[in-house]
């Protein structure tokens, strides 16, 4: 046998034995992965971002929604209570006209209704998706960890250089979520240049 043939067949086993490696090691990863994913509970863990974000719009719309139905029961409670009081119009109330306090109380229960809301709102979002709430906790703890981590420093900010969504409430999508970091950087940028 010469050289040349003994140098090629060793290439060969080589690239065989390298291609065979290579192949088992992505089939080790691809069956760890999948693995993991065969569990019950994994299969319902995978929880995308797009989903997760769905999922903040749908929890903010029930608390916003849930907020103006407490906030129009408290001021209806307030009202029935305030109607059937016999307020004389000619004696004042702490200094203040009666009708100034009774508009002051109705605003006041509406007020304190409107942020009962969000109470309610979350109990109700919980029951609607209860399938998924573990996931969303854990997609939102991981999504809040990112926002403390990328947020900029508010201690700079002026009347030209605001501060971007410091706890990201306004974020929807990853889109929005690449903004909010170019307009932390941006600021973070300008507030270096001008101190």
């Amino acid at each position: 046998m010469s050289i040349l043939s003994i140098a090629t067949r060793r290439a060969g086993l080589l690239s065989v034995k390298s291609s065979t490696i290579a192949s088992s090691s992505v089939i080790s990863r691809f069956a760890s992965s999948t693995s993991t994913t065969n569990t019950p509970d994994a299969a319902q863990s995978s929880l995308t971002w797009k989903d997760f974000f769905q999922l903040r719009k749908q929890q903010r719309r029930i608390n916003v929604v849930s907020s103006g139905f407490t906030a129009l029961v408290g001021c209806n409670i307030s009202w029935a209570y305030l109607s059937n009081m016999e307020i004389d119009p000619t004696q004042m109330i702490m200094g203040f006209d009666p009708l100034v306090v009774v508009s002051a109380g109705l605003m006041a229960s509406g007020a304190l209704g409107y942020l009962f809301g969000p109470l309610i709102g979350t109990q109700v979002f919980n029951l609607k998706n209860h399938k998924t709430l573990t996931d969303f906790g854990l997609k939102n703890k991981e999504f809040l960890e990112h926002i403390i981590k990328n947020r900029v420093d508010a201690s700079s900010q002026s009347f030209s250089n605001p501060v971007p969504d410091y706890y990201g409430e306004k974020i929807g999508s990853m889109k929005e979520y690449r903004q909010w970091l170019r307009d932390c950087h941006s600021y973070a940028r300008k507030a270096k240049e001008f101190l």
